[in-house]
This record gives C-alpha cells, sequence and structure tokens, in this order.
C-alpha cells in the first residue's frame, strides 16, 4: 500500500504508522489565517499594480509591473487553491481514505504545491533579470521588452512550472500524503527508490537556482543605481534610487529568509541516505515559512513605493527633526535619470551629442 506505483493507494500507508501528530485547531486555524492574509494582501497588490499599469502602460516601466502583477495572481491563486483544499482536509478530519479513494484530491493538491512554489519563484527571478536589464541596458530594454514579449516570458514560466509539476504524474508516480496528513507532497518518508530523490532534489535546485539569480541581477542592478547615483551630478534621482535599492534588499532577504529552510529540507532529505532525520514537525514549519513568502512578497511592493516611503520621511523627520534631503526629491521621475546617465555612458560620442529629452519622455 506504499507503493508509490499505485495510484490509488498512494500514501496510504503513512496514514496507518504516522509519526506527527499536530493538534487540530492550532493547525487549521494557521491555515485559515495564512489563507485570509494571502488573499486580502494579494488583492490589495493586485488593485495597485493594475491602476500604476494602466499609468505607465506605454513607458519602460510597463513590463516590470505587469511582471509584478503576474506575481500577486499566482500567489492569490496559490493561496485560494492550496488554502481551500487544506481547509477541506481539516473539515473532513484529515480521513483522507473516505474522500480519497482514487487519489485525484492528492495529486491536485500535490501539484498545486509544486506548481505554487515553484512559480513565484521563476517570476521573481524574471523580475530581477527585467529589472537589471532595464537599468544596465535602458535603449535595449526600451525597444525590446514590449508588453508582447513580457507576456510570452510570463507564459513559458507558467508552462515550464506546470511541466515540472507533472513529472511524477508523467511518469507515473503519485503524489504522497504527507506523514501530517494535511498536504501532498513529493514522497519525503522512506525515500530510497532514485526518482522519489530526483523530484526533491530537482525541486531544491530549481528553487536554488531561481534564488541564486535573484540575488545576482539584483546585486548587479543594486550596484549600477549606486554607480549612476554617485556619477550623476543631479540630486532629484537620489529618491529613486533609495527607493530601488531598499526594495531590493526587501524582496532578496523576503525570499531568502522564506525559502531557504523548505529547500534546505528537501534537498537534505533527497541526499540522506534511508530514512532522514527530518521529522513532520520540522517539515511543516518550513513549510509555514515558504508561505509566508507569498504573503509578503506584495507588501514589498504596496509598502515600499515612493509615496508610502515619503509619508514615512515625513512622519519620522518630523519626530527626530532631522532635514537632511528635500521633499521635492520625492515628485521627479526617477527611472529618466538612470537612462540619461546610461545612455551617456553607452554612446560613443561625447554627452553633449546626446539629446536627452527623448530618453527623457521615454523613461518616464
Amino acid at each position: 500500500m506504499n507503493s508509490s506505483k499505485s495510484p490509488g493507494l498512494a500514501g496510504f500507508g503513512v496514514l496507518k504508522n504516522t509519526t506527527c501528530h499536530t493538534e487540530k485547531k492550532i493547525s487549521v486555524f494557521f491555515s485559515i489565517i495564512f489563507m485570509t492574509a494571502g488573499i486580502l494582501s494579494n488583492s490589495l497588490a493586485i488593485v495597485i499594480l493594475m491602476k500604476a499599469y494602466q499609468r505607465f502602460r506605454q513607458k519602460s516601466k510597463a513590463s516590470f509591473l505587469l511582471l509584478a502583477s503576474g506575481l500577486v495572481v499566482t500567489d492569490l491563486f496559490g493561496h485560494l487553491i492550496n488554502g481551500a483544499i487544506a481547509v477541506f482536509v481539516y473539515a473532513s478530519d484529515k480521513d483522507w481514505i473516505r474522500f480519497n479513494q482514487s487519489n485525484i484530491l492528492c495529486s491536485v493538491f500535490g501539484i498545486c504545491m509544486v506548481f505554487f512554489g515553484l512559480c513565484p519563484l521563476f517570476l521573481g527571478s524574471v523580475m530581477a533579470v527585467e529589472r537589471c536589464i532595464g537599468v544596465t541596458k535602458p535603449i535595449f530594454h526600451s525597444t525590446k521588452m514590449t508588453s508582447r514579449h513580457v507576456k510570452m516570458m510570463l507564459t513559458m514560466v507558467c508552462l515550464f512550472a506546470v511541466l515540472i509539476a507533472l513529472l511524477p504524474i508523467l511518469r507515473f508516480r503519485a503524489y504522497q500524503i504527507q506523514a501530517s496528513r494535511t498536504w501532498c507532497f513529493y514522497k519525503t518518508e522512506h525515500v530510497e527508490d532514485w526518482e522519489d530523490r530526483f523530484y526533491l532534489l530537482l525541486f531544491s535546485c530549481l528553487g536554488f537556482l531561481a534564488l541564486a539569480i535573484s540575488f545576482l541581477c539584483n546585486a548587479v542592478t543594486g550596484i549600477t543605481l549606486l554607480r549612476v547615483k554617485f556619477k550623476s551630478q543631479q540630486r532629484q534621482g537620489r529618491s529613486h534610487h533609495f527607493e530601488m535599492i531598499i526594495q531590493l534588499l526587501a524582496i532578496m532577504c523576503v525570499s531568502c529568509i522564506c525559502w531557504s529552510p523548505f529547500l534546505v529540507t528537501m534537498a537534505r532529505i533527497g541526499i540522506s541516505e534511508g530514512r532522514s532525520k527530518d521529522t513532520c514537525e520540522t517539515i511543516l514549519f518550513a513549510l509555514r515559512m515558504a508561505t509566508w513568502n507569498q504573503i509578503l512578497d506584495p507588501w514589498v511592493y504596496i509598502l515600499l513605493r515612493k509615496a508610502v516611503l515619503k509619508n514615512l520621511y515625513k512622519i519620522t523627520s518630523g519626530c527626530c527633526g532631522v532635514h537632511v534631503i528635500n521633499l521635492h526629491m520625492w515628485e521627479l521621475s526617477s527611472i529618466k535619470n538612470s537612462l540619461k546617465v546610461a545612455a551617456i555612458s553607452e554612446s560613443p560620442g561625447s554627452s553633449k551629442q546626446i539629446n536627452l529629452q527623448p530618453l527623457s519622455s521615454m523613461g518616464q
């Protein structure tokens, strides 16, 4: 009955000898809170991004907003689908044998867990690449990174995540009910078969790769923005530099802190010989940490915007009595100055031969 080759009975052996005892009221409380917080925060972020996209629809910032919208929409559906299934499992007293005879629900749950886990990580790395290109190669970005290309990238990312999620099903390997009996994923107990190890390591490696790409591209973007800030003699662009650097640091910290425990745990289970030492409580804690990433992602874009940071600066400077930065800096366009400096540095001629007015209209 533990055989991964038998889809209809997959995971039922875990139900007999489970070593994980979770308190039902506390666990269902976590699921409801996570689902509600995720739905509300992502819905608010979608409204803000849609309004911003309407303002910048024909400008260079539109590609970033389109990718950010795809990210929060993915997070929203992840909370809706996974949260609804988890609450149903708790409401049914985790009696999988009664409502999962054909293993359809567990397969759907496992596919959604993998897809909505990897897809935001992939989209985060694509966003980091897009921002890096936009700052370091603004002319190339404005001519090549059109809305059509961005939509194609979104589609390719989603299709790749779907392929990874469907891979066990295509190989006739059913998703397993986990020891806590509250969710389904790859086999994490008594992992001995090379294919079960492969799925765990593939998930972890793809997640770490996405984080590494995000970290590298965000680091290049941050260094480029700092160089532009020190090279430019115009003080107007400083507010945008601070805004972008704060956002990049926040995104990197949230993703690394939230996802690293789960990715490390899955990799350790896949690498370890025989029975893994990771308990079901450890896996559940790592899973909840990863869930927080989908809750905090939209708040990075909601809170760390120019308008919000401006108001925070007003409050802070009023309380501390410090007035270092002129507030009118926040009213000026930000990408414009980065585009100007990058265009000057890339041009073979001198800066006097370049008409910056078209660039400024394009950077806005």
